[in-house]
């Protein structure tokens, strides 16, 4: 199947690379299928979420750990069985969305309400972390190490 991208132009797909959010994600409850795509080879550092379903809406995703190496999720059980996990969470893949604006220095990321992926089944949902460490809009510029 081919798909159009805000990144990367039209590209081929299968449906078996797609991740399914049942509720869709907040503010886009309509859409329900997206295709993860890496701005690089080989790492889930930075990705696209591009929904199949319309061209125009991708979200810049950011593995969290690779940010914030002290990032600790902890799904609710309604999470958990949403996403059916059992006891063990090993098959859940998290990223954070991704606010860039022109200048690094005011970009942010959501650590509050992260993407949860079951990696075994494909299927995803946005989910609210109770933890108050974790804030809705964190700038990128406060996990970047400063050079010196």
């Amino acid at each position: 199947m081919e798909i159009k991208t805000q990144y990367f132009g039209t590209i081929s797909c299968s449906e078996k690379e797609f991740i399914h959010f049942p509720d869709g994600l907040f503010g886009f409850a309509d859409l329900k299928y997206y295709v993860p795509l890496a701005f690089e080879d080989n790492s889930d550092a930075l990705i696209s979420l591009q929904s199949v379903e319309d061209a125009s809406i991708s979200f810049i995703l950011m593995n969290p750990f690779q940010l914030y190496a002290e990032y600790m999720p902890v799904l609710s059980d309604e999470d958990k069985k949403l996403l059916d996990v059992s006891y063990n969470e090993d098959n859940i893949s998290y990223y954070v969305i991704c606010v860039i604006h022109e200048s690094m220095e005011n970009s942010t990321v959501n650590l509050k309400c992260p993407i949860a992926v079951n990696t075994d089944t494909r299927e995803a949902r946005q989910v609210i972390l109770d933890n108050v460490l974790y804030k809705f809009r964190h700038p990128v510029k406060d996990f970047v190490k400063k050079e010196k």
